[in-house]
């Protein structure tokens, strides 16, 4: 049963093709945000090609979902001295990249907050998971942790807040099962996979997977945030939480997804980062 499930895990994983970049930038704007310049390069996006703005920034979905193609997140600290972002695209022709990067150029000049100050892309490198320069796939990524990935104690940050929502309501202290069907309809999304009996047996099969596996219960606290929304003129108040699950015996033989996660993230919320969380080391 666990052999299936990780077959069609791994088929799903390799389904999804992904083209990633570690961006520097040079702002004059002091509180330059990753929500505030995705803002301004959604509105590039928009006015250069409405087309190409629904299938990436929006996600229109053929199957009546919005399901983002991109993620576009603060680079780690550790790896930069400046203000830099990780823009990911999943699944997107190669033929529209000269595209993108023009926008990227209307997105500089825009400029940033109040007074529109223009700001500079210094380089760009590509971003892969395994030091390679291709193209590559969720399901080349591999465990972010030293040692057995199915039995390496680690645990699950996020961060930065997130949504989980079930039966229309914010999940407050989600389980590992949660955060395994968060993954598997993300990543499934954007393979492309509709919402039919074998998706649904593959949810079922993983979390109970995730179920057998040895987890200390949610630690966290909500984190709500108040914005302007452009679209409807008004603010807004979103409901999210931070925390963290701990997996004391490793993830087991869910691990691929789980890595695969950390760069698709969970979805839902893109000002809170679309579910992003990291993979560390447990320790008692």
């Amino acid at each position: 049963m666990h052999h299936n499930t990780i077959l069609e895990l791994q088929y799903l994983l390799k389904r999804v093709q992904v083209s990633a970049w570690r961006l520097f930038l040079h702002t004059s704007c002091t509180h330059a945000t990753t929500p505030m310049i995705r803002g301004v390069w959604g509105r590039a996006l928009r006015r250069v090609d409405r087309g190409l703005y629904d299938q990436i920034f929006v996600g229109l979905h053929p199957h009546g979902h919005n399901l983002p193609r991109y993620v576009l997140r603060p680079a780690p600290p550790a790896t930069n001295t400046g203000s830099a972002l990780d823009w990911i695209l999943f699944d997107v022709d190669q033929r529209h990249q000269q595209m993108l990067w023009k926008t990227w150029n209307m997105t500089c000049a825009m400029g940033l907050g109040a007074k529109r100050k223009p700001f500079r892309i210094l380089r760009r490198a590509p971003l892969t998971p395994d030091h390679q320069l291709t193209r590559w796939t969720l399901g080349d990524v591999p465990w972010p942790l030293a040692g057995n990935p199915d039995t390496t104690p680690c645990i699950l940050k996020f961060d930065v807040p997130i949504r989980l929502i079930k039966q229309g309501r914010l999940i407050q202290s989600p389980e590992f099962g949660d955060v395994i069907t968060a993954s598997l309809r993300r990543i499934a999304g954007l393979a492309g996979i509709p919402r039919s009996t074998t998706y649904g047996n593959l949810v079922r099969a993983a979390r109970s997977i995730a179920s057998q596996t040895m987890v200390t219960p949610w630690i966290g606290e909500t984190c709500n945030l108040v914005r302007w929304s452009a679209a409807q003129q008004r603010q807004v108040e979103l409901f999210g939480i931070t925390g963290s699950i701990s997996l004391p015996q490793g993830p087991g033989p869910l691990w691929p997804l789980l890595a695969a996660a950390q760069w698709s993230h969970l979805g839902k919320g893109t000002v809170f980062g679309m579910g992003q969380f990291r993979i560390q080391l447990y320790s008692t």
